[in-house]
């Protein structure tokens, strides 16, 4: 499996590549920021857990890739492959995408798409699929262009 996919974007290269253990500071200050977006503060204690179930390299974990332009981290994606009632084979579910604004519109966000695509073809997932909410006008510009809309609706236990 590869470890690390590189584009050129003008005269700046695009590295996406595995979490490591070193990335924890960068990846949670993306990951605050991507909740903020969404409106959520989580307790400390996920962010560790979290991170070290990604780091764990379980294929029953969470996995991240890290966008990192001229050395700074500027995006990230977490994604899981589960196992699905419809097929044989696991699926592969994109839980959060994160581009940072100054980035957006450069291919960030593709890229990291394009790199749980691969990976998910390389674990043998049948489908990648994620949620946005209806509002994300920005990222849904995207996802109209690399993926195929469905008529579900997501619903979850009140409590």
């Amino acid at each position: 499996m590869s470890k690390e996919i590189q584009q050129n974007k003008g005269n700046s290269a695009l590295i996406i590549r595995p979490l490591v253990a070193d990335d924890r500071s960068q990846w949670e200050s993306l990951w605050r920021e991507y909740l903020a977006f969404y409106e959520t503060e989580l307790p400390h204690e996920v962010y560790d857990s979290t991170f070290s179930r990604m780091l764990s390299g379980k294929d029953s974990e969470f996995h991240c890739k890290l966008a990192v332009l001229d050395g700074r981290p500027v995006g990230l994606v977490h994604y899981l492959f589960h196992r699905h009632g419809w097929s044989i084979e696991n699926t592969c579910y994109l839980q959060d995408l994160y581009a940072d604004p100054s980035v957006r519109g450069t291919g960030v966000g593709r890229a990291l798409i394009e790199a749980v695509y691969k990976a998910a073809d390389e674990h043998g997932a049948t489908s990648t699929y994620w949620n946005t909410q209806h509002f994300n006008k920005t990222a849904r510009v995207l996802y109209d262009r690399i993926a195929q809309l469905t008529p579900f609706l997501k619903y979850v236990r009140r409590k």
